[in-house]
């Protein structure tokens, strides 16, 4: 079993609001190549105000942006406390300028590292059908 590794960040969140701005580290700049024909993205971000031992050892939480939520275990729920604090969000492409992505929709914080960028695919990533619990519907959007 593998119980560590290595991350490289390849970027960071360098403005937030409605319009975001993400900067690549220019050593990732080829790997922007074709970016913008995709009009979505998925962001992995580091939470890095949550790396610390009490916030990797928090397993359940109470989600308090969802009225009713019941204790959840972190793994089913979008806490920021957890094991690895990796974010995920889905943005909005707007512009691509050199190394720096302008999006909306972005949930991470300024000065949060990048983990990774992958684009998204609306016939994989796409479920009509799937299903959530209740309370999750209840809260701002993720």
């Amino acid at each position: 079993m593998i119980d560590t590794g290595i991350i490289r960040f390849v970027g960071e969140v360098e403005s937030t609001g409605e319009t975001s701005t993400i900067r690549i580290h220019e050593e990732y700049r080829p790997a922007l190549l074709g970016i913008e024909g995709y009009s979505h993205l998925f962001v992995l971000y580091w939470i890095h105000l949550r790396d610390d031992e009490r916030h990797r050892g928090t397993l359940q939480v109470t989600p308090p942006r969802h009225e009713g939520a019941p204790l959840t275990g972190v793994f089913a729920c979008r806490s920021p406390s957890r094991p690895n604090p990796i974010g995920l969000t889905v943005v909005e492409l707007k512009r691509v300028e050199g190394c720096v992505l302008e999006v909306s929709g972005l949930d991470a914080l300024e000065g949060s590292p990048v983990v990774d960028i992958k684009p998204y695919f609306p016939r994989g990533d796409s479920y009509p059908g799937a299903r959530s619990p209740g309370w999750s519907g209840k809260g701002p959007k993720t």
